[in-house]
């Protein structure tokens, strides 16, 4: 009975310390990806490289950092959120910086493929999903909700400071600066982030001791491929990665690389584009914590069906507007696009946890493996069509069909599933602590 007298002796609860430097880490991480939408006319310039080549770095920098989320989330339960964090944070430093040095494509993608790839995947959603679960009870829609705008205020910071070091100092001193937008970030990591609410003495945000279990010290692939594996016989699994297939494809993989382009295609100042996408992040955050708020009072499914919807409908919209100059309805569409950026998270985040209980963060981590591959998928296929047709206006066509069909899947997901043999994720230690993840 101590730990509660503990936590209610503190005037801010640790767990908000925690979700602060989780969001500082986050907000980190994302420098990486305000670079490459920015990078890709200098990279053409200097070294002759066409826009597929340099997708398909882009393209596999995505897919890793996708692939990885699912492994990291599981390495956090066998060695703790601040180790792995930690190290990614300095992965992910290294992999940029040494960008510098590189004479060919390969080495592309090699530094900013696998490294930063591998590096900013293990702080993905994972880490949100996380922490969420292991330091709140109440507020958890929320707090998800503020911990995915960590990535919007990244791009919101990072972009137009990547656009001005670009046109003004040439693009290593961008990318050098993301650098040490990381490695800033590691002593706060390794100073506040504490893997679990008994590491000071308290319990979880609106929970109880109960809601603190042991983690489960198996191996990390282990434990991400069983996941995987109970995860693919349930039918909620493939429409949520479905769902979330198209959201990486319609947001990171083809408007956050290839929207500047695009906007230069047509006369637009890369610096004015570049300023567009960072309306997009300011506006992601507040849509991200309404998405949040929503999703603790609001069906999920429900929200999944208007953000996707409306979200293609934009996208149909969109090639017109493309203009030398800037008028009201393209700031309208960054608008509407950045409240929709990421808002699909909490509420996919909430049917991972209704639906999989305690494995809800590896489980997550597949989901958001799969919205990395369409965001791979897209970074690659935008190349292509631009390179193929001079043109990237087929994939705006091509990516709001899809969201149409993205939303009929998310409508598609039942609630409440009743626990039956023939349902029920095997019981093993994690399974016996699927009260954490429902609160």
């Amino acid at each position: 009975m101590t730990a509660p007298a503990a936590s209610s002796t503190r005037r801010i609860h640790p767990a908000w310390w925690v979700a602060g430097v989780t969001f500082l880490a986050l907000v980190g991480a994302a420098a990486f990806r305000a670079v490459p939408g920015v990078l890709i006319d200098p990279l053409r310039d200097e070294f002759g490289w066409s826009v597929s080549t340099i997708s398909a770095a882009v393209a596999v920098n995505m897919a890793l950092y996708g692939l990885t989320a699912p492994f990291a989330a599981a390495l956090m339960e066998s060695f703790g959120i601040r180790r792995v964090v930690v190290a990614a944070l300095l992965l992910t430093a290294v992999g940029s910086g040494l960008t510098v040095f590189m004479t060919a494509s390969w080495q592309l993608i090699l530094l900013w493929g696998f490294a930063v790839g591998l590096g900013t995947g293990s702080m993905a959603l994972s880490l949100v999903a996380t922490v969420t679960g292991r330091w709140f009870v109440a507020r958890r829609g929320l707090v998800s909700g503020v911990l995915t705008a960590g990535g919007a205020t990244g791009q919101l910071v990072f972009l137009p400071l990547v656009a001005w070091a670009d046109q003004n100092h040439g693009w290593r001193s961008a990318s050098l600066g993301t650098t040490a937008a990381a490695l800033a970030v590691v002593p706060l990591v390794a100073w506040l982030l504490r893997d679990r609410p008994r590491d000071l003495g308290v319990t979880p945000y609106g929970g109880t001791a109960a809601d603190d279990v042991e983690p489960v010290r198996a191996g990390a692939a282990r434990t991400a491929l069983r996941g995987l594996a109970e995860a693919a016989r349930r039918r909620p699994f493939w429409l949520l990665a479905g769902g979330f297939f198209i959201c990486g494809l319609s947001t990171n993989g083809l408007v956050q690389p290839h929207f500047i382009p695009a906007a230069h295609d047509h006369g637009m100042p890369v610096t004015t584009a570049a300023g567009l996408l960072a309306v997009v992040g300011i506006f992601d955050i507040a849509g991200t914590v309404l998405s949040g708020w929503l999703t603790d009072r609001v069906d999920p499914r429900v929200l999944l069906l208007a953000y996707y919807g409306l979200r293609g409908f934009s996208l149909f919209l969109l090639p017109p507007l493309f203009g030398p100059d800037l008028h009201v309805s393209m700031i309208a569409f960054i608008v509407f696009y950045g409240l929709d950026w990421v808002a699909t998270v909490p509420p996919t985040l909430a049917l991972c946890r209704e639906h999989f209980g305690a494995r809800a963060p590896v489980v997550f981590g597949w989901v958001f493996a799969s919205h990395q591959l369409g965001s791979a998928f897209a970074a690659f296929g935008g190349g292509v069509i631009r390179d193929v047709t001079g043109s990237y206006d087929l994939a705006w066509y091509l990516a709001g069909g899809l969201c149409m069909a993205a939303a009929a899947m998310s409508i598609a997901i039942r609630r409440n599933p009743p626990v039956t043999p023939g349902t029920a994720l095997p019981t093993d230690r994690v399974v016996a602590a699927a009260d954490q993840a429902h609160g």
